[in-house]
């Protein structure tokens, strides 16, 4: 999962990267309004409102039009008037400083569990190409050099996941959330055993590598 924090005091951004880093998301922090809409895109933002060169309210605006990124706002302004305007801005949530790492951990897996749909949609878009495989996600279908690939529907959610996101790793967790659609409770194997089927079936067009103790990575052969 990627994570934006926002923020323009170091020392509570070290915090927040260090904590998250901890738990395992993958983390970049801008300081600025003007950085945070350039950014690449996140699974979350942490939105701290009192940017120097902007109003937070409005960076979070703009943040909307991303449907598949969650925004927290992460601000001292505590108020119930401040908190009713980041929401109806349309924050997916709102955090008070201070506030202790767990609860804000709590409130990223909840916040992505409510955006998980649009996530997944997003990442899917439109036809993509990945060496001699073709998949189309309107069709739902996979072919390879003209001739078409049989494959389940979570192995084609699988798939498209990796090829949308070529030459990435795209780690475990990531994986069981958008595609399984949940907290995994299930034997890790399940997901090696869709990987091996995909390898069995697409193997001779795309390469999909295991990154030891972070997830997959696909790419197309040489």
């Amino acid at each position: 999962m990627r994570i934006l924090v926002v923020e323009d005091d170091d020392r509570v951004a070290r915090g927040l990267l260090t904590a998250l880093r901890h738990a395992g998301y993958e983390v970049h922090r801008v300081a600025t309004a003007a950085a945070a809409l350039a950014a690449p895109p996140a699974d979350v933002v942490l939105l701290d409102l009192g940017l120097p060169d902007r109003d937070g309210l409005d960076v979070l605006r703009e943040l909307r039009h991303r449907p598949g990124t969650a925004v927290i706002t992460v601000t001292a302004r505590g108020e119930e008037r401040e908190r009713v305007l980041g929401l109806r801005a349309g924050a997916d949530d709102y955090v008070v400083k201070p506030f202790g790492t767990a609860e804000l951990l709590a409130r990223i897996e909840a916040v992505l569990r409510r955006t998980r749909s649009a996530r997944a949609a997003e990442d899917l878009g439109d036809r993509v190409t990945l060496g001699a495989l073709t998949l189309d996600p309107a069709t739902r279908e996979a072919v390879v050099d003209g001739s078409p690939v049989p494959l389940t529907r979570k192995e084609f959610d699988l798939l498209a996941l990796l090829v949308g996101r070529a030459g990435t790793v795209v780690s475990r967790d990531l994986i069981v959330d958008q595609v399984w659609q949940a907290h995994w409770e299930a034997p890790s194997r399940t997901l090696d055993t869709h990987i091996a089927a995909l390898r069995g079936k697409v193997g001779h067009a795309v390469r999909i590598e295991t990154v030891r103790g972070v997830g997959y990575r696909a790419a197309a052969h040489p």
